[in-house]
């Protein structure tokens, strides 16, 4: 077990933005989707996983998401944790000894900070770091195996995994990422 794959949590119904955020073309012209996966791609993830929820089949048929791993979250609605646990548990059966999870909705971080996080990442399944911005945690973030039972329990609502780490603070690596990215997501269109 050493392959540390990508998982986007994708599958926000984007209740503010006026529609799924997966959807949303970016000033590159790419839909969101399609971006965050070339970011983890890119970075140096070999392997994604995207989860999906609100308008999973016009994401689908909409977006090019190459040989991208899709997977339903039926229980979208309830929040970003529920993603985060249906995403972990389509990888539990892979190789994968960590995932570098990135949220659907930060354009502003790109392959870099990625690949920063990876080069930063220790080999094993312990591994739990966070890029982060002037010393505030933020995305992306990657989660040793040994830590996806907990970041499970205790991933509910929006949550995902902040309350794991916030519980597991003296694990947790920090990697300056302000230099090559900013984590700012988009929760309205602009004007």
């Amino acid at each position: 077990m050493s392959a540390i794959v990508g998982l986007v949590l994708a599958a926000g119904g984007g209740r503010r933005y006026g529609g799924p955020k997966a959807l949303v073309r970016h000033e590159d012209g790419r839909l969101l989707v399609e971006r965050a996966v070339a970011t983890l791609r890119d970075g140096g993830c070999t392997r994604v996983w995207v989860v999906l929820g609100a308008e999973a089949d016009r994401v689908r048929a909409e977006a090019s998401l190459g040989d991208a791993t899709l997977v339903d979250n039926s229980t979208w609605k309830s929040g970003m944790g529920s993603s985060l646990r249906v995403g972990l548990a389509a990888l539990a059966d892979t190789d994968a000894s960590a995932v570098v999870v990135l949220l659907v909705d930060t354009p502003g971080i790109g392959p870099e900070a990625v690949a920063r996080l990876l080069a930063a990442t220790p080999p094993g399944a312990a591994a739990l770091l966070t890029a982060t911005y002037k010393g505030k945690r933020g995305h992306p973030v990657i989660l040793g195996r040994d830590h996806w039972p907990g970041v499970t329990t205790l991933a509910t609502a929006d949550v995902g995994a902040r309350a794991y780490l916030v519980a597991h603070t003296d694990q947790v690596q920090g990697v300056p990422c302000e230099d090559i990215a900013d984590d700012t997501d988009l929760d309205v269109p602009p004007e």
